[in-house]
């Protein structure tokens, strides 16, 4: 009634409304005079004239608005058209918390989604990568079949993407466009192969679960992308970990044989009694033979880490994983991981006590260690409990059953009545299981018998009826103590254990069996079913053992039963009737109706409730249900005989590693070695190789070469002709006119030297301006080119004319400034390019001359950018312990970074480490032993040191190539007597080697290289940076430029980039290991915020770097 009043009232804009609403809440503002209904839609439509403002921060205010609403679970569906129509903004941010919302509701919305179907086709080429993966996410949202083929035409475009989160997004639109239209299934498969070969960790593990969604059972997708997977799995992020072991594990069950064999020899021992001694050792040389896949090896080498994973359900997958494909013996290192989830929230134990309960019924030996991590808490929950008395019964052996046993005393006091009745069953199993407490068990039942707790009684009257069976000459006095119960417990089914035990000891019990059948015959109409049965039962067994005395007392209860309600007791009466009371009407039966009822009965088999999970899969739903769940992949038996593992096998091709441009084939050129005698030579060759193949590049013509070889010999007559012309004309030349010659010669040589240096005045001035740590790298660069101008002016009469040169040089210099030789430039996306099939193939154009032409003229300038490696700014002094004094049994070892080059590698990153003899004697043959690196990692060791004296100290250099990675190098640290297991991790600062370049040459690499829709307009040629951001506050003391220069190169190896901004900061190196440009800025704006920026190729390393400049920047 007060309801309809309530909305009659707020129809007619009555006040009791308004009161009403004002009492509910003090939010409601005096917009809302008209109830509490009323408000929300008033809310709803300052919102939506909000998104129809010609403000941008208005509408940014209400999108923001709208999405809070939607994270708190409120309906704002009604939003939609409003929404939608801000779906072209040009505002970055109001796109994209736009496509947050579509996302959530394009699939209720589809008809005023699909109005927009052009924007969000125009999207999927928007520059900014979060914009195209939104689109796309709308896009694949939209269920309407009518859109298919644009969806599919999307995931292709998007497979091809140089971003790796579009990529990304594409592998999850896949799994969509399946379940909307499965008739797809052979087109997106082909998207699924494509996406397979991509590289980026960000994509792997969606690719995957799209693999496992569409086609699980195309293996042969994964025999060439197998090791990748393999290899990657430590950096993807942890729900792809999940996925991909899974995948593996099913994977490795096809295709490598059972690494268990060696537990099969039981069988064949009873079978070799009649074998020749002959065949006896075949077959032991067979079982012998086995050895393991090394890509099997591979997969548990690499899966092994993750068990350190915070995500519980990545260590649960790799436990899967060891528990199905490992060796028994390995198995072993899963348990300790397992163990410490049980640290977790309770539906985490819940899952993980119950893949343990299975292990623990094949495997004791894995868990015995950690028992009392399985003991039961006060504050368990009842299935956490009821889990852990599984494995603790499981565990049980004769070593720790007294000790069980005195834990389960405990339990079954516990408040908890399900829990202590389950305790009761745990008894019983271990004194079934272990004969050596059956006695004590069934003892400590008995005085259980006469506890308060009815439930306690009833369950151990159930347990030792069970007990019972097994030796029931022995206990008959413990038949008749029970007989005593049945005037106080009330269970039904403790009550028919008692009556059930009572008939088959009958002949045990003459005295006692006939009164327990009165009792019975007197409550027979108030007993419950389960008891009736029982009662039937026992007077069927007196009347054939004893019917002088129970006689009439069985016709009595038969008379009974045959008018019960029940009609399996009405049933069960005439079926006994007709078999215990001959008549004329009996058959055959009658007279084996003894041996029916007082058969021997074989004793009950307590088995675990988890001894039939070993069928399912662990980790998965299907195990957790015992049910076969939809859509479970059963794991195959292990192949008899593996099948060919070089379809694994991959081809690497040389030419593709680095991108040349314009199509020619690039030649490695060897490592120079010190003191060389023919350094002179090999400089001259290099140099004239380089002259003929920017020749070749500069005429079409040429570039279509035949091979090598025929190049050679085209450069070779021209060479010859250009002989012949200039001694036609040396005897007509002047000492002036060959002076210009030979300047301008040299001119050119120094444009073409590998270097890519300036001028020697121009490096005069970089000097001044540099500080004096790098004036000695400035000199060796410009004796390199002196030398290989020198050998360019020697050999001048080889070439061609010097007018001719310098014009094809300056039409050379823009791509020689975008693509420096010394760095690779490694494609996001190979799939866009043609392969060489080999290095020596015929050199054909990559692009057609306009596009060339196209290109080229992208980033002309008039001086060549200069990026040179630099010494370091700051070297910090900050020393990590690598082995304390007290592990290395008086042997201390300290290492740090000094950030110089590596003597032994460019790739390596150079590390010093001083060891310590803190002990009173001599230490002798301090070397390194055995190395456990990461796949790729190298490491050159220091040389052994012969021996260290008492209190004394020496300082060696190790170089270890690290990858660009963080992952920690382990290995042994050995003296003449031992052995010490250490591990060394790299800072991120200290995997970069700082550059020197000017501050145009920096705004055009992160220019030209972040602008990613140039990269795609030719055809991914172009390798794309990604860029990393954060909004710093910072400290007014922190924001002067020795502050943050101080800061910066604290943290990171960064060189200095002039700024003729005051408020910009800009820091540049490369990678050691792949030579990746890392841009940093440091942008100070109004106030005491700061705009933090990364660009570069390496994502990882970006966003790590990024994470740690953010706190130092930060703090005051």
């Amino acid at each position: 009634m007060s309801s309809n009043s309530f909305a009659y009232n707020e129809q007619s804009g009555g006040g009791e409304a308004a009161e009403l609403g004002q009492e509910a809440t003090s939010t409601i503002s005096s917009s809302g005079a008209f109830g509490l209904f009323s408000s929300d839609w008033k809310k709803n439509e300052d919102l939506k004239q909000m998104l129809e403002s010609n403000k941008d921060s208005a509408k940014l205010d209400a999108m923001k608005r709208i999405v809070g609403m939607i994270a708190k679970g409120k309906n704002a569906s009604e939003l939609f058209p409003a929404v939608v129509k801000n779906v072209a903004s040009k505002n970055i941010e109001i796109k994209k918390l736009v496509y947050v919302y579509l996302v959530r509701y394009a699939e209720e919305q589809q008809d005023l989604a699909l109005l927009s179907i052009s924007t969000f086709q125009r999207a999927l080429k928007d520059p900014n990568q979060l914009i195209r993966a939104s689109a796309l996410r709308v896009l694949s949202s939209i269920r309407v079949p009518i859109i298919v083929p644009v969806m599919l035409l999307a995931i292709k475009e998007a497979s091809a993407d140089l971003s790796p989160y579009v990529r990304k997004n594409a592998a999850h639109a896949i799994q969509k466009l399946y379940s909307l239209d499965p008739e797809q299934k052979e087109m997106l498969i082909e998207v699924i192969e494509k996406l397979l070969k991509d590289k980026s960790t960000l994509v792997a593990g969606s690719v995957v679960m799209a693999f496992e969604e569409v086609c699980p059972d195309r293996i042969d997708l994964i025999h060439r992308n197998y090791r990748k997977l393999c290899n990657l799995l430590v950096d993807v992020e942890e729900w792809g970990q999940v996925v991909i072991i899974h995948m593996l594990t099913r994977y490795a069950r096809t295709q490598f044989v059972s690494p268990w064999r060696e537990d099969d020899g039981l069988e064949d021992n009873e079978k070799n009694f009649y074998e020749s001694d002959e065949e006896e050792k075949e077959k032991s040389s067979r079982k012998k033979s086995y050895a393991m896949d090394p890509d099997h090896r591979l997969l548990i080498r690499n899966t092994k880490p993750l068990l350190q994973s915070r995500n519980a359900a990545v260590v649960m997958a790799v436990a899967q994983l060891y528990w199905h494909i490992s060796p028994k013996s390995e198995a072993g290192v899963i348990s300790k991981s397992l163990v410490r989830l049980l640290r977790s929230n309770r539906e985490v134990q819940y899952i993980v006590l119950q893949n343990i309960a299975t292990m623990s019924i094949e495997r004791k030996g894995m868990f015995e260690p950690y028992l009392k991590s399985f003991y039961v808490r006060s504050t368990d929950p009842t299935m956490i409990k009821t889990l852990k008395l599984e494995i603790l019964t499981n565990l049980a052996n004769e070593a720790n059953i007294s000790t069980l046993l005195r834990e389960f005393q405990t339990y079954v006091r516990s408040q908890d009545k399900q829990f202590a009745a389950a305790t009761i069953q745990t008894i019983g199993r271990c004194a079934t299981s272990i004969t050596e407490v059956t006695d004590t068990c069934l003892n400590g039942l008995v005085c259980l018998l006469s506890n308060r707790d009815e439930i306690v009684v009833a369950e151990s009257v159930v347990v030792i009826k069970k007990l019972l069976q097994m030796q029931p000459a022995q206990h008959g006095e413990i038949i008749k103590h029970m007989a005593k119960l049945l005037d106080s417990i009330t269970v039904p089914v403790a009550r028919a254990s008692i009556l059930w035990l009572i008939g088959e000891n009958c002949e045990r019990v003459p005295k006692i069996a006939p009164d327990v059948l009165r009792k019975m015959a007197k409550s027979f109409t108030s007993e419950d079913d389960l008891v009736k049965l029982q009662i039937l039962n026992l007077g069927a067994k007196l009347y054939l053992t004893n019917s002088k005395q129970t006689k009439l007392l069985t016709q009595y209860i038969l008379n009974l039963g045959k008018y019960d309600q029940n009609y399996d007791i009405r049933d069960r009466t005439r079926f006994i009737r007709q078999l215990i009371v001959p008549n004329e009407k009996s058959g055959a039966l009658s007279k084996y109706a003894k041996k029916i009822f007082l058969a021997q009965k074989p004793a009950p088999l307590l088995e675990s409730p988890f001894k039939d999970r070993d069928r399912f899969q662990l980790g998965t739903l299907s195990h957790t249900l015992n049910i076969k769940a939809s859509g479970y992949l059963e794991l195959s038996n292990w192949p008899e005989v593996a099948p060919d593992p070089s379809v694994r096998n991959v081809e690497v091709i040389e030419s593709a590693k680095e991108w040349t441009p314009l199509g020619k084939t690039k030649k490695e050129k060897p490592v120079k070695k010190f003191y060389s005698e023919s350094e002179g030579e090999e400089e001259e060759e290099e140099e004239e190789e380089e002259m003929e193949d920017e020749d070749e590049d500069e005429d079409p013509s040429d570039s279509r070469s035949d091979s090598e070889s025929g190049s050679g010999s085209e450069s070779g007559d021209t060479g010859t002709s250009s002989e012949d012309s200039s001694e036609d004309s040396s005897s007509g030349q002047d000492s002036e006119t060959g002076s210009l010659a030979e300047a301008e010669r040299q001119k050119v040589a120094k444009r073409n030297s590998k270097t890519r240096r300036k001028s020697d005045s121009e490096d005069r001035e970089k000097k001044n301006e540099q500080s004096k740590a790098s004036e000695s790298s400035s000199e060796e660069s410009s004796s390199i080119e002196e030398s290989s101008s020198e050998s360019e002016s020697e050999s001048g009469s080889d070439s061609e004319p010097a007018p001719r040169n310098v014009a094809k040089a300056k039409e050379r210099k823009p791509q020689q400034e975008r693509h420096p030789p010394s760095k690779d430039v490694f494609l996001l996306d190979l799939d866009d390019f043609n392969p060489v099939p080999t290095p020596v193939a015929l050199p054909t154009p990559a692009l057609s001359p306009s596009l060339r032409a196209d290109l080229e003229g992208l980033n002309l300038s008039t001086s060549s950018s200069v990026i040179n490696v630099s010494t370091p700014v700051f070297v910090p002094t900050k020393t990590h312990e690598l082995l304390h004094r007290m592990r290395g049994k008086g042997l201390a070892a300290h290492y740090c970074f000094p950030r110089q080059p590596c003597i032994f590698s460019d790739k390596m990153v150079s590390v010093q480490i001083t060891l310590t003899n803190t002990s009173d004697r001599k230490i002798e043959n301090i070397h390194i032993g055995e190395k456990r690196l990461p796949v790729g990692m190298q490491m050159h060791a220091f040389h052994p040191i012969d021996s260290l004296e008492p209190e004394g100290s020496v300082t060696v250099s190790v170089g270890i190539d690290f990858c660009d990675s963080t992952q920690t190098a382990s290995f042994q640290l050995c003296t003449k007597d031992d052995c010490f297991s250490v591990t060394l991790q790299p800072p991120v600062g200290e995997l970069l080697s700082p550059v020197a370049m000017s501050e145009k040459d920096f705004k055009k690499e992160q220019a030209c290289l972040c602008f990613t829709s140039i990269c795609s307009a030719n055809q991914g040629m172009l390798a794309g940076m990604n860029e990393t951001s954060a909004t710093l506050i910072t400290a007014p003391q922190n924001s002067t430029p020795s502050m943050i220069l101080q800061k910066v190169v604290n943290v990171a190896n960064l060189g200095a980039v002039p700024s003729s901004q005051d408020n910009i900061h800009r820091f540049a190196a490369r990678t050691v290991h792949s030579g990746s440009l890392m841009l940093v800025t440091v942008e100070l704006k109004e106030g005491s915020t700061a705009q933090l920026i990364i660009n570069t190729e390496k994502t990882v390393i970006g966003s790590v770097l990024l994470r740690e400049l953010k706190p130092v920047l930060s703090q005051g």
